[in-house]
Protein backbone atom coordinates (compact mmCIF):
# COMPACT_ATOMS: atom_id res chain seq x y z
CA UNK A 1 0.00 0.00 0.00
CA UNK A 2 1.25 3.48 -0.85
CA UNK A 3 2.30 4.80 2.38
CA UNK A 4 0.75 8.53 1.94
CA UNK A 5 -2.53 6.17 1.95
CA UNK A 6 -1.43 4.48 4.69
CA UNK A 7 -1.28 7.52 6.68
CA UNK A 8 -4.42 8.74 5.31
CA UNK A 9 -6.12 5.68 6.71
CA UNK A 10 -4.17 5.67 10.09
CA UNK A 11 -4.84 9.29 10.59
CA UNK A 12 -8.56 8.64 9.93
CA UNK A 13 -8.55 5.87 12.71
CA UNK A 14 -6.14 8.18 15.34
CA UNK A 15 -8.28 11.24 15.05
CA UNK A 16 -11.71 8.93 15.65
CA UNK A 17 -9.61 7.35 18.73
CA UNK A 18 -8.47 11.43 19.84
CA UNK A 19 -12.50 12.55 19.81
CA UNK A 20 -13.21 9.35 22.92
CA UNK A 21 -10.67 11.43 25.09
CA UNK A 22 -11.10 14.74 27.08
CA UNK A 23 -8.72 16.55 25.82
CA UNK A 24 -9.19 19.60 28.04
CA UNK A 25 -8.94 17.56 31.31
CA UNK A 26 -5.61 18.46 32.37
CA UNK A 27 -4.59 14.52 33.69
CA UNK A 28 -5.86 13.14 30.07
CA UNK A 29 -3.32 15.91 28.24
CA UNK A 30 -0.27 15.39 30.59
CA UNK A 31 -0.36 11.72 29.42
CA UNK A 32 -1.10 12.41 25.88
CA UNK A 33 2.13 15.15 26.16
CA UNK A 34 4.17 12.48 28.17
CA UNK A 35 3.42 9.78 24.74
CA UNK A 36 4.53 12.51 22.08
CA UNK A 37 7.56 13.38 23.76
CA UNK A 38 8.37 9.39 24.46
CA UNK A 39 7.43 8.91 20.77
CA UNK A 40 9.37 11.80 19.31
CA UNK A 41 12.49 10.59 21.80
CA UNK A 42 11.82 7.10 20.53
CA UNK A 43 12.18 7.70 16.43
CA UNK A 44 15.45 9.99 17.69
CA UNK A 45 17.17 7.79 19.26
CA UNK A 46 16.50 4.80 16.98
CA UNK A 47 17.71 7.84 14.05
CA UNK A 48 21.31 7.68 16.78
CA UNK A 49 21.20 3.74 16.58
CA UNK A 50 20.79 3.99 12.49
CA UNK A 51 23.62 6.69 12.65
CA UNK A 52 25.78 4.34 14.84
CA UNK A 53 25.18 1.43 12.48
CA UNK A 54 26.08 2.75 9.53
CA UNK A 55 29.18 4.37 10.61
CA UNK A 56 30.48 0.87 11.81
CA UNK A 57 29.45 -1.00 9.01
CA UNK A 58 31.79 1.52 6.67
CA UNK A 59 29.95 0.33 3.24
CA UNK A 60 32.56 2.52 0.77
CA UNK A 61 30.71 1.05 -2.09
CA UNK A 62 30.68 3.94 -4.95
CA UNK A 63 27.00 5.35 -5.73
CA UNK A 64 26.65 7.28 -8.40
CA UNK A 65 23.42 8.82 -9.84
CA UNK A 66 21.91 11.70 -11.73
CA UNK A 67 19.75 13.79 -9.02
CA UNK A 68 16.65 15.34 -9.99
CA UNK A 69 16.00 19.09 -9.91
CA UNK A 70 13.32 20.21 -7.05
CA UNK A 71 10.18 20.81 -8.10
CA UNK A 72 9.11 24.39 -9.79
CA UNK A 73 13.19 25.14 -10.46
CA UNK A 74 14.64 25.55 -13.79
CA UNK A 75 18.48 23.52 -12.21
CA UNK A 76 19.53 21.10 -14.84
CA UNK A 77 19.66 17.41 -13.14
CA UNK A 78 23.21 17.05 -11.27
CA UNK A 79 25.63 14.33 -11.14
CA UNK A 80 26.03 12.83 -7.16
CA UNK A 81 29.06 10.68 -6.94
CA UNK A 82 29.17 9.55 -2.56
CA UNK A 83 29.29 6.19 -1.24
CA UNK A 84 26.30 3.95 0.75
CA UNK A 85 27.98 5.21 3.86
CA UNK A 86 27.55 8.81 2.96
CA UNK A 87 24.58 8.82 1.20
CA UNK A 88 22.78 6.66 4.01
CA UNK A 89 24.36 9.19 6.82
CA UNK A 90 22.55 11.94 4.32
CA UNK A 91 19.32 10.42 4.87
CA UNK A 92 19.60 9.84 8.20
CA UNK A 93 20.67 13.27 8.99
CA UNK A 94 16.77 14.50 6.57
CA UNK A 95 15.17 12.03 9.05
CA UNK A 96 16.73 13.76 12.32
CA UNK A 97 16.08 17.17 10.64
CA UNK A 98 12.62 16.18 9.62
CA UNK A 99 11.64 15.02 13.13
CA UNK A 100 13.20 18.02 15.11
CA UNK A 101 11.37 20.44 12.74
CA UNK A 102 8.24 18.15 13.53
CA UNK A 103 8.52 18.49 16.70
CA UNK A 104 9.11 22.78 16.68
CA UNK A 105 5.98 23.05 14.80
CA UNK A 106 3.60 20.70 16.93
CA UNK A 107 4.88 22.73 19.98
CA UNK A 108 4.31 26.00 18.40
CA UNK A 109 0.88 24.66 17.52
CA UNK A 110 -0.01 23.34 21.34
CA UNK A 111 1.61 25.55 23.29
CA UNK A 112 0.91 28.79 21.52
CA UNK A 113 -2.30 28.31 19.78
CA UNK A 114 -3.59 25.49 22.80
CA UNK A 115 -3.92 22.70 19.57
CA UNK A 116 -4.59 19.26 21.57
CA UNK A 117 -5.74 16.77 19.11
CA UNK A 118 -2.86 17.25 16.27
CA UNK A 119 -0.66 17.11 19.55
CA UNK A 120 -1.95 13.13 19.90
CA UNK A 121 -2.26 12.11 16.46
CA UNK A 122 1.62 13.10 15.88
CA UNK A 123 2.03 10.81 18.64
CA UNK A 124 1.79 7.79 16.03
CA UNK A 125 2.38 9.00 12.89
CA UNK A 126 5.77 9.97 13.14
CA UNK A 127 6.81 5.95 15.00
CA UNK A 128 4.93 4.71 11.48
CA UNK A 129 7.17 7.00 9.64
CA UNK A 130 10.38 5.97 11.01
CA UNK A 131 9.72 2.43 10.96
CA UNK A 132 8.91 2.85 7.06
CA UNK A 133 11.91 4.34 6.35
CA UNK A 134 14.15 3.00 3.93
CA UNK A 135 17.49 3.37 6.03
CA UNK A 136 15.79 2.26 9.17
CA UNK A 137 14.36 -1.10 7.19
CA UNK A 138 18.07 -1.80 6.31
CA UNK A 139 20.22 -1.18 8.95
CA UNK A 140 17.84 -1.75 12.19
CA UNK A 141 15.42 -3.94 10.71
CA UNK A 142 17.76 -6.25 8.48
CA UNK A 143 15.90 -6.16 4.91
CA UNK A 144 18.16 -5.90 1.93
CA UNK A 145 19.00 -3.17 -0.08
CA UNK A 146 17.02 -4.56 -3.07
CA UNK A 147 14.20 -3.37 -4.79
CA UNK A 148 12.51 -0.50 -3.48
CA UNK A 149 15.91 -0.39 -0.93
CA UNK A 150 17.81 -0.06 -3.60
CA UNK A 151 19.75 2.96 -3.72
CA UNK A 152 19.39 6.11 -4.72
CA UNK A 153 15.97 5.35 -2.88
CA UNK A 154 13.25 6.71 -5.36
CA UNK A 155 11.12 9.79 -4.02
CA UNK A 156 7.85 9.00 -2.49
CA UNK A 157 5.07 11.25 -3.86
CA UNK A 158 1.34 12.11 -2.87
CA UNK A 159 1.15 12.42 -6.70
CA UNK A 160 1.58 9.31 -7.68
CA UNK A 161 2.96 8.61 -11.32
CA UNK A 162 2.88 12.46 -11.65
CA UNK A 163 6.14 12.69 -9.76
CA UNK A 164 7.79 9.78 -11.91
CA UNK A 165 10.19 12.17 -13.41
CA UNK A 166 11.35 13.57 -9.75
CA UNK A 167 13.31 10.31 -9.43
CA UNK A 168 16.95 9.60 -9.23
CA UNK A 169 18.84 7.80 -12.65
CA UNK A 170 21.63 4.92 -11.94
CA UNK A 171 21.43 4.28 -15.75
CA UNK A 172 25.05 5.41 -17.89
CA UNK A 173 22.94 7.32 -20.63
CA UNK A 174 21.53 9.73 -18.04
CA UNK A 175 24.63 10.38 -15.56
CA UNK A 176 26.40 10.94 -19.08
CA UNK A 177 24.20 13.34 -20.58
CA UNK A 178 24.17 15.43 -17.46
CA UNK A 179 27.51 15.83 -16.87
CA UNK A 180 27.82 16.79 -20.35
CA UNK A 181 25.21 19.51 -19.46
CA UNK A 182 27.09 19.90 -16.55
CA UNK A 183 30.48 20.72 -18.39
CA UNK A 184 28.65 22.82 -20.70
CA UNK A 185 27.83 25.02 -18.17
CA UNK A 186 31.33 25.55 -16.90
Amino acid sequence: MNPQIANLVLLFFVVQVARKFNLEDPDVLFYVRAAYATSQLFVLSLCYITNFKVKSKNDNTPLKYVEPPKPFQQEPNKVVQTTYRDYDLEKVDELIKQTLMGVVIMSALHFYWNFTQPLFIQTILPVKNVLQNNVIRIHLLGHKAEGELKRPFKNVSPFGALAEAQQPATDKASIKKAEKAAKKDE
